[in-house]
């Protein structure tokens, strides 16, 4: 089990997250595609998770409603999976999440996305709805869990 530090990080670590975004997801994302995305957009959150000096993973999120913070992405490096790092990562976000007097957190993910599938539900989320994603041809298994009590 790896015992990351995960810290939050500010716009100048966007080109360290779109690195790691890059190795892990496909197709590649330009700085602007983060930017672009950004736009417009409430209380965004960027995290960091390091083993050492070396990033392995990150987080991605924003404000979806007053009370409902949104989940864009997760990544961790292949090398660095099964060692607990997303689900420090998903801790940090839910303790930030709760911190900032959010209800409810949502996300979505593939169906084709079994470990983050299983992540999600170990760490209490409820199935909330299912929506075809053209653009992948996979089905997006939308989830949100309660941040209350």
């Amino acid at each position: 089990m790896a015992d990351a530090i995960v810290e939050i990080v500010g716009q100048d670590d966007l080109p360290v997250i779109a690195e790691l975004f890059n190795q892990i997801y496909r197709p590649p994302q330009d700085m602007p595609a983060f930017k672009r995305r950004f736009l417009g957009r409430y209380n965004t959150l960027q995290m960091i998770a390091r083993v050492g000096d070396r990033p392995v993973g990150f987080f991605l999120g924003y404000e979806l409603t007053p009370s409902v913070y949104f989940t864009w992405h997760y990544g961790v490096l292949p090398d660095f999976r099964k060692q607990g790092i997303a689900a420090q990562l998903m801790e940090a976000v839910h303790e930030w999440a709760q911190n900032s007097n959010y209800d409810a957190i949502r996300l979505e993910t593939p169906n084709s996305a079994r470990a983050m599938l299983r992540l999600a539900i170990t760490h209490g989320y409820d199935i909330i709805g299912l929506r075809h994603d053209s653009e992948r041809g996979d089905n997006q298994v939308l989830f949100e869990k309660s941040l209350a009590g």
